[in-house]
């Protein structure tokens, strides 16, 4: 008799806490530019030019890449997934940004946003993956060249692109499950035009130490592992390309990493920045907060086409040949 009422009792006692646990918002609302809400229209231009160059800038290297048959190499596949990332960044907040600017609509629904989240962290997290390989096949095709064709064969690549589809979305689906565990009694106001991880888990009323932790964890075994390991890959190639005797063969061997380092400045930078003002910037101004995360998402879907554009002799003459073969 004890022990069935204790059973009875037990489901009476988890409902309460169950339900006062799980609170979501019907909407959040987004921030545009603080201090800046009456100029939005006039902002929204150069926010238009700056997604105009970078949707048209990576579709054109997806589109240059997959009909020239030179560039079928790994190199190449490599550079067609860092555009595609960079386009997915760039589509995952041009609807919330634009609506903002244009028609003030800052309301967001919770099931958006979190679908809006999986998509922003999810491309960060395979952008982070692609430049890791892309420092490999730096790294293969200076320090162990007879074997590159072996080693990077389309089998592989193929492989290698699932992976990091797999790597970038696996870890997210608990974070974001973690985060749909949360209840929100604060205040709705984001601090960005976007939905963020941490910015959200901020408004937070209970408890969000497991989720800190878990999103710690998943950015140290994500951006931070391809961080080190970047570096280590940079590190045996420098000491491959000082042992060069000839002056000119090194400058060439660097010359082929300039623009991958360019990419992984870009991205990095701005990401650090960003994780570091939302950790220890608690007291600096709303508008610092919004230009870093501005910056983290849209400079390198813009820089990486044009960088690559200029610095690959290889990708500027087949753009050229498309823009030549249309005007004739």
């Amino acid at each position: 008799m004890v022990l069935f009422l204790q059973g009875s009792w037990l489901p009476l006692l988890i409902m309460p806490f169950f339900n006062q646990s799980i609170f979501h918002p019907a909407v959040f609302l987004l921030t545009g530019i603080p201090g800046f809400e009456s100029y939005h229209a006039w902002l929204s231009i150069p926010f238009c030019c700056l997604y105009a160059i970078a949707i048209s800038g990576n579709g054109m290297i997806l589109f240059v890449i997959l009909t020239e048959s030179s560039l079928h190499e790994p190199m190449y596949y490599f550079l067609s997934m860092l555009s595609f990332t960079d386009l997915g960044l760039c589509l995952s907040t041009l609807v919330t940004m634009l609506r903002i600017f244009w028609f003030n609509a800052q309301e967001i629904s919770f099931d958006a946003c979190i679908s809006q989240m999986f998509f922003i962290h999810g491309f960060t997290f395979m952008e982070s993956s692609v430049l890791l390989v892309m420092a490999f096949d730096r790294f293969i095709a200076i320090c162990n060249p007879l074997r590159y064709a072996t080693i990077l064969t389309n089998s592989r690549i193929i492989k290698v692109g699932f992976a990091i589809v797999i790597r970038g979305t696996t870890a997210l689906v608990s974070l974001l499950l973690l985060l749909k565990r949360l209840s929100f009694c604060r205040s709705h106001v984001l601090h960005h035009s976007y939905c963020f991880h941490p910015d959200v888990m901020k408004l937070s009323c209970t408890d969000t130490k497991i989720n800190s932790a878990f999103g710690l964890a998943i950015v140290i075994s994500t951006a931070g592992i391809d961080s080190v390991l970047i570096l280590l890959s940079y590190v045996l190639i420098i000491h491959s390309v000082l042992s060069i005797a000839s002056p000119k063969e090194r400058k060439k061997a660097f010359g082929t990493c300039v623009s991958h380092i360019s990419a992984v400045a870009i991205f990095y930078i701005p990401m650090i920045s960003l994780s570091l003002v939302h950790r220890f910037g608690k007291h600096a101004p709303p508008l610092v907060h919004t230009l870093i995360a501005n910056v983290y998402l849209l400079i390198p879907p813009v820089m990486n086409p044009i960088i690559y554009s200029v610095k690959t002799k290889q990708i500027r003459k087949a753009v050229l040949k498309i823009f030549l073969s249309k005007l004739i």
